[in-house]
């Protein structure tokens, strides 16, 4: 199998999620899991937990975070 494979053949049913540390209290929230025995992780809505989650590589949530953090995110 390949890695993104790998990433959406897990079950996520039982997987801890947590809040986005910048999460207001207006309910829009954004949820995010480690995939368990694959180096990725798991995105959701918190208001829509029954829509599959987004899976990414452990690598590409790594660079999605950096570039957040040094403000070079672009579209």
């Amino acid at each position: 199998m390949n890695e993104l494979s790998d990433l959406y053949a897990v079950n996520l049913a039982e997987v801890p999620w947590r809040k986005s540390s910048y999460t207001a209290n207006n309910g829009n929230c954004v949820e995010v899991a480690n995939v368990p025995g694959v180096a990725g992780f798991a995105v959701r809505d918190s208001k829509n937990v029954d829509i599959p989650a987004s899976r990414v590589s452990q690598q590409a949530w790594s660079a999605f975070l950096a570039s957040v953090a040094d403000d070079t995110l672009t579209a």
